[in-house]
């Protein structure tokens, strides 16, 4: 009973911060072109970012479908978190909210991916076959 609380919080934090970081993505607000533009992906990156961030969050709400929204998370808050780290800075037009944010959906969706290891591992080996 515990193990599925602790899964829906995760997956609840993990897609209500994705979520909430499309309409920045979607209207083409400043700060979002600020940022894909400083990547050097403006639009293109922005728009398909937000679409698979879209994808991550529906899937992720999913319980048959957790573990795909969970490891394409992890993929996305690892780009995210990289480019914090490399380009954008952690404290991006002054303010750390990106980062953190970025950071608490890896976390949540790690602890997803952890979680359905099992799955995701018999998936790898059928496919294998």
């Amino acid at each position: 009973m515990k193990k599925s609380w602790v899964q829906w919080i995760c997956r609840l934090v993990a897609a209500i911060l994705l979520f909430q970081t499309l309409y920045f993505k979607f209207t083409a607000h400043l700060e979002s072109v600020l940022l894909f533009t400083q990547l050097g992906i403006e639009p293109w990156g922005r728009i398909l970012t937000g679409i698979l961030e879209l994808l991550a969050s529906v899937l992720l709400l999913l319980p048959a479908f957790t573990r795909f929204g969970a490891l394409l998370g992890v993929g996305l808050m690892s780009g995210a978190i990289f480019s914090h780290l490399t380009v954008l800075g952690i404290v991006f037009n002054g303010d750390a909210l990106l980062f953190i944010y970025a950071c608490i959906v890896f976390i949540s969706c790690i602890v997803l991916v952890w979680w359905e290891k099992d799955k995701i591992l018999q998936l790898l080996l059928k496919n294998k076959q």
